[in-house]
């Protein structure tokens, strides 16, 4: 019965110890995600301001 009973409780405790260790991979995961999107997005707002600056001083090029 001691064998059951321990055999039991590791079980539960191994499921409870697995849905831990994946909902931790999953929330790193998408905070992972978050940053990514930010640099991206931060990384288009310099290519645009880098590409209105060079239109400004190099008119001639775009033709206006």
């Amino acid at each position: 019965m001691f064998v059951v009973v321990t055999t039991v409780i590791l079980y539960v405790f191994g499921f409870v110890f697995l849905y831990g260790v994946i909902r931790l991979g999953v929330r790193h995961g998408l905070e992972d995600l978050e940053l990514q999107r930010a640099r991206a997005r931060r990384e288009e707002e310099l290519a645009a301001a880098r590409d209105r600056s060079f239109m400004r001083d190099n008119a001639f090029l775009a033709g206006s």
